[in-house]
């Protein structure tokens, strides 16, 4: 069995440096690790993470903590993560809290026994939730997509608010004025802002939202079906709907079709992030889309920015908000 003198002896440097390599290879020169990388391959010689999580008093995990994996919002950001990961020789554990705060507590706890070097969070609950539990983190940690007063955090997110302002925009040019709002839970960051979005877009338009179509649909697409269908089969139905989310759209859309209402000829419908599938989905849907790759990428530069300072180092938290993209499909148009 090869050992780590085997390693040095090979490459030619010292067990010392071998060791650094292995443990902390952000402070060794590219062609030392090259080197040792090398040797350890030829040798057939592996290193115990278990014993250098021991050693270093944290392991080479990254946790990545969401509140519904099943979104493909969170699928698409995962892969990025965990190819920026990679390339910094780490791995990345997924949980789903599924939207429970006791759920997070719990997982937050494994993941801290488990040594994680840091955490990228996706918050479950309100703005004004409880968070003593990830205050007290003793591990770096990066918030995302959500965010909670109180937390003293690096925080990336899209422009929620401008997110849904393009598309209500969009659909006032297009000449509708009774325009509904199906909202994301009431009371989360990512709901609020779109929502407030939405609403200042209307008001600015001169035509003030209809409270009683500004709903809340949980970002989830049943109760967007739900809601769509009570809205299109009242008295004075929309012409338009916006969704705060994809799953929300396509619940929509479905209502719409059971119902026999044409999208776009007798209802535009637009929503914020792509839909699976989006290219067989008819018609496709007008969305407001967040630039995934680039929030997990600043994502996983923040947080490996802390993992890898060395002890005592004092770094400002990093606050940053990305601008979205409208994608126009078939699905909205001039009213009837």
């Amino acid at each position: 069995m090869s050992t780590i003198r085997d390693v040095a002896r090979l490459a030619g440097v010292s067990i010392s440096t071998v060791s650094l390599t292995l443990n902390t290879p952000e402070r060794v020169a590219t062609e030392t690790r090259r080197k040792v990388a090398e040797a350890a391959e030829a040798v057939g010689y592996s290193a115990d993470p278990i014993a250098q999580s021991l050693k270093r008093g944290r392991s080479r995990l990254i946790g990545m903590v969401v509140s519904d994996i099943t979104n493909p919002f969170f699928g698409r950001f995962l892969q990025e993560i965990e190819r920026h990961a990679m390339a910094a020789d780490h791995l990345v554990i997924v949980s789903d809290t599924s939207s429970q705060i006791r759920n997070e507590i719990a997982i937050l706890r494994h993941l801290a026994a488990q040594r994680v070097s840091g955490i990228l969070l996706q918050p479950t609950g309100p703005m004004t939730g409880p968070s003593d539990h990830i205050r007290q983190l003793s591990m770096p940690f990066v918030l995302f997509d959500h965010r909670l007063d109180g937390v003293e955090s690096d925080f990336v997110g899209a422009d929620n608010a401008l997110a849904s302002s393009m598309l209500t925009e969009h659909l006032i040019r297009l000449g509708h004025r009774r325009i509904a709002f199906l909202g994301g839970t009431s009371g989360l960051y990512t709901a609020e802002e779109r929502k407030r979005g939405f609403l200042a877009t209307m008001a600015a338009s001169g035509v003030p939202a209809d409270p009683a179509i500004v709903v809340d649909a949980r970002y989830d697409g049943r109760h967007g079906y739900e809601q769509t269908m009570r809205l299109m089969t009242g008295p004075d139905r929309p012409t338009a709907l916006i969704a705060a989310s994809n799953v929300i759209a396509l619940g929509a859309l479905q209502a719409c079709n059971e119902l026999g209402i044409a999208c776009p000829a007798e209802v535009s419908l637009a929503g914020i992030d792509d839909v699976p599938w989006a290219a067989v989905v008819q018609p496709r849907i007008t969305t407001a889309v967040q630039p995934i790759e680039d929030l997990a990428r600043t994502a996983s530069e923040l947080l490996m920015r802390r993992i890898t300072a060395p002890p005592g180092t004092v770094i400002d938290r990093s606050e940053i908000i990305l601008a979205p993209e409208i994608r126009l499909g078939g699905s909205t148009a001039r009213p009837a």
